[in-house]
């Protein structure tokens, strides 16, 4: 294993091997199609953002991402070579998915969104589902988590065309399992409601909790194998990332 941060605001931990370079086979697989990598497309949503933003509300979510930060919620989160913590919850089409029988047919790919309300979530989303074929091919499950009710799991589902599980884990009581809820700043909760975001109803509760920018490689035996924590919503693990961790699994 080896250990490689996103600057100081995240905590990414790779499968060692060249795979897991942004340079090695990033680079080969984003040649294997014409889309490009998901870390330009967050950054071109960020630039339309501040372009097109009040600079008071854009100053906001800033320290909105700072606040996150600070309060030491990434210190929590589990990294490579934990046990991930077995859970159960109901997909958007309403079946019970489990990690444990997951991971029996291979390893898995688990992923936290803050909401189909969020465009950066919907831009992961899509990539992702580019990439669930190579996923498939080396073996793995992809299941995306979000604290949003099932109606309104299935709706983000829908919209994307997901061909992978999204489960509700109301209350994100899994995600506090793994370390990656925090409660969204009361600053940034303010500027929201005006605009007729009520997180409340999209997921069920008002505790205005969110999870963090996760994403783990979990391998058959349950152990971490990859892992990628941010405070910044606006930063997501790179799918050609997750796919270099999945094959140094294969190789192994």
């Amino acid at each position: 294993m080896i250990l490689r941060t996103v600057h100081s605001a995240a905590i990414l931990l790779a499968a060692a091997g060249a795979g897991c370079t942004a340079g090695g086979a990033g680079s080969t697989i984003q040649g294997e199609g014409s889309a490009a990598p998901l870390s330009q497309r967050l950054e071109d949503r960020k630039a339309q953002f501040l372009r097109d933003a009040d600079p008071a509300v854009a100053q906001t979510y800033e320290r909105g991402i700072e606040d996150v930060r600070a309060s030491g919620v990434l210190q929590s989160a589990k990294r490579v070579g934990d046990t991930a913590p077995n859970f159960t919850l109901r997909s958007a089409k309403g079946d019970s998915v489990t990690l444990t029988t997951l991971l029996s047919k291979g390893p898995v790919v688990l992923t936290w969104y803050r909401g189909g309300w969020c465009p950066y979530c919907n831009i992961q989303l899509r990539a992702l589902q580019e990439y669930l074929p190579q996923f498939e091919a080396a073996g793995a499950s992809l299941v995306a988590l979000s604290p949003e009710t099932p109606d309104n799991s299935l709706s983000t589902q829908e919209k994307n065309a997901l061909r992978f599980d999204v489960l509700s884990d109301l209350g994100l009581t899994v995600a506090d399992r793994y370390g990656v809820r925090y409660r969204l700043p009361r600053e940034v909760e303010n500027s929201f409601k005006p605009g007729g975001l009520d997180l409340a109803k999209l997921n069920g509760d008002d505790s205005w909790n969110l999870p963090l920018s996760a994403t783990y490689v979990i391998d058959r035996g349950g152990t971490i194998r990859y892992a990628f924590v941010n405070a910044d919503y606006r930063l997501r693990a790179e799918p050609s990332e997750i796919l270099a961790a999945l094959r140094a699994l294969q190789a192994d």
